[in-house]
C-alpha cells in the first residue's frame, strides 16, 4: 500500500512530517505499561508516515483541566519538541477540544492525540465505500467540537468546503462551519444506512444457507488476514502495519471432515480504540456478533500478550460477542527465538494453539480444532434422499459433514452431521 502521509496540516497548508511523542503515566498505568503504550503509539505514528524526533513521559498526579499536565511540564514538552525539530506533538492520552486548543496556542505547532492518529490511519486504509463512509462519519464527529482549532485537516478541506478551524475566523464563520459539519454527518448517516441495509441482505442470504460461520478476531497486526489466506488460499491484503484490514472479508473453507465453513476476517482491535470508531464500524463488527464461533489471533512475539487478549475481550463484550465459543491461536511462533520461549508461552496459555500463518506450522491442528468446534454445534442424522430430489442432496453436501454415503433403489442413504440451523430443512428426509 502506498503511504499517504499524515493529514494534519499547518497554517501554510504543508503536511507535518516530524512528531514528538508524549506518554502520560498515571498511578493506575505505572511506568512499564506507559512505556509499552508509548512504543505502540510510535508504531501507529510510523504507520501514518511520520518521522519521530523524540519522546517524553509526563507523570500525572492530578489532571490539569487546561493542559492535562502541569504548566511546568507543559513548557518542558514544548521546549523539547521545538529543539528536536518536530512540527507536531502527539499525546498518547485523550485531549479534550479545549485542551487541544490551549496546547496549540502554547506550542505554536499542531498538537493531536492518539485518537486522531488512529482516525487518520483508518482514513488512509479504508478502501470500500462502507469503510470510507464509516471513517468519514467518525472524523466528522471528532471534528465538530474542535472547529476552533488553530490547525486544520486535509479531509475537512476536501470534504467540508475548505479550511475550517483556521486562526482568525469569527464566531459567525464557526457557526457556518458547524452547520456544514452537521449537514455532512446527517448525509453520511443516511448513506451508511443504505449500505448497512445491503449488508443485512447479504448476511440474511448467508444465513438461509445454514453453513457455520467463524470470525477471525484479535489485536491489530496479529496476522488475522495472513491466517485467512493460509486457510482458504485467499488473496486478502496483508501488510506488517497496524490496521491494514478495515473491510470484512468472507471466504469459504472445507474442513478435514468435509464440513463447509464460512470464515470472516475483521478489523483489528487496539488499546484506547476510540469509541466513535467502534460505533462507526458497528455494522462491520456485526459479522463477529453473528458468527457461530470465534478464532482469536494473538501475536506470539508481542510483549503485552495478556493486555492484547484483554483488549480483544473488552471490545467483544462491547459488541455483544463476549460469550461465544472460541479458539485461541498464538500466531508468528516461527519468530520466537528458541524452544524455551515456546514452552513458556504454552504454559501461559495452555489452551492456545501455536501456529505460523507464514510457514504453515500448526495449521493442520487448527483445522482439526475448528472441525471439532463445528461438531459441538451439530447433530448426527441418517438421511434417505430420493433420486428425484438431487437438489436436496446438493444442499446436504454444501451444509453438512457427510460421514457415509451409499446408493440404493429408494435413493441416496447418508449419515451426516447437521448444523443446528439446517435441521428444519434436512429433517424431512430423516431415514
Amino acid at each position: 500500500m502506498k503511504e499517504t502521509g499524515a493529514t494534519i496540516v499547518n497554517e501554510d497548508s504543508t503536511k507535518v512530517q516530524f512528531a514528538f511523542l508524549v506518554g502520560v503515566q498515571t498511578a493506575e498505568s505505572g511506568p512499564e505499561r506507559t512505556e509499552e503504550l508509548l512504543a505502540e503509539l510510535s508504531e501507529l505514528v510510523r504507520t501514518l508516515g511520520l518521522s519521530i524526533t523524540g519522546q517524553l513521559t509526563a507523570k500525572l498526579r492530578d489532571i490539569n483541566p487546561r493542559l492535562l499536565v502541569g504548566e511546568g511540564k507543559a513548557q518542558e514538552i514544548c521546549d523539547a519538541a521545538l529543539q528536536s525539530g518536530a512540527d507536531v506533538i502527539i499525546f498518547d492520552d485523550f485531549l479534550t477540544p479545549s485542551q487541544q486548543r490551549n496546547w496549540e496556542s502554547l506550542a505554536t505547532m499542531a498538537v493531536i492525540d492518539r485518537q486522531e492518529v488512529i482516525l487518520d490511519i483508518f482514513a488512509a486504509h479504508a478502501h470500500t465505500n462502507e469503510a470510507r463512509l464509516q471513517v468519514e462519519l467518525a472524523q466528522a464527529n471528532y471534528s465538530l467540537p474542535r472547529l476552533k482549532r488553530r490547525w486544520t485537516h486535509l479531509h475537512r478541506q476536501r470534504g467540508m468546503a475548505g479550511g475550517m478551524g483556521m486562526r482568525g475566523e469569527g464566531e459567525q464563520q464557526l457557526e457556518v462551519d458547524s452547520r456544514i459539519v452537521r449537514t455532512q454527518i446527517a448525509k453520511l448517516k443516511a448513506q451508511l444506512s443504505v449500505v448497512r441495509q445491503h449488508r443485512r441482505v447479504q448476511r440474511s442470504q448467508r444465513l438461509r444457507k445454514p453453513v457455520p460461520v467463524a470470525a477471525i478476531v484479535g489485536y491489530t497486526n496479529a496476522g488475522k488476514s495472513s491466517l485467512l489466506n493460509t486457510l482458504t488460499q485467499a488473496t486478502v491484503l496483508t501488510e506488517d502495519k497496524l490496521f491494514a484490514t478495515l473491510d470484512p472479508t468472507v471466504r469459504r473453507l472445507e474442513l478435514p471432515d468435509g464440513q463447509a465453513l464460512l470464515m470472516a476476517d475483521t478489523v483489528g482491535f487496539i488499546r484506547k480504540l476510540p469509541h466513535m470508531l467502534v460505533e462507526a464500524f458497528h455494522s462491520t463488527l456485526e459479522e463477529t456478533a453473528m458468527a457461530d464461533y470465534l478464532i482469536e489471533v494473538l501475536d506470539a512475539t508481542a510483549a503485552s500478550l495478556e493486555e492484547h487478549h484483554d483488549t480483544t475481550a473488552q471490545v467483544l463484550k462491547e459488541i455483544g460477542a463476549g460469550g461465544k465459543p472460541s479458539l485461541l491461536v498464538l500466531n508468528k511462533v516461527d519468530a520466537l527465538p528458541d524452544l524455551l520461549s515456546r514452552q513458556r508461552l504454552q504454559r501461559r496459555f495452555p489452551d492456545a494453539l501455536l501456529i505460523s500463518a507464514t510457514t504453515g506450522e500448526g495449521i493442520d491442528a487448527l483445522r482439526v480444532a475448528m472441525a471439532e468446534l463445528c461438531r459441538a454445534s451439530m447433530t448426527e442424522m441418517a438421511l434417505l434422499i430420493p433420486h428425484s430430489r438431487y437438489d436436496q442432496l446438493t444442499l446436504v453436501r454444501k451444509t453438512c459433514a457427510i460421514l457415509s454415503e451409499s446408493y440404493e433403489d429408494a435413493g441416496v442413504r447418508l449419515t451426516v452431521r447437521v448444523p443446528l440451523a439446517a435441521l428444519s430443512t434436512i429433517s424431512a428426509f430423516g431415514a
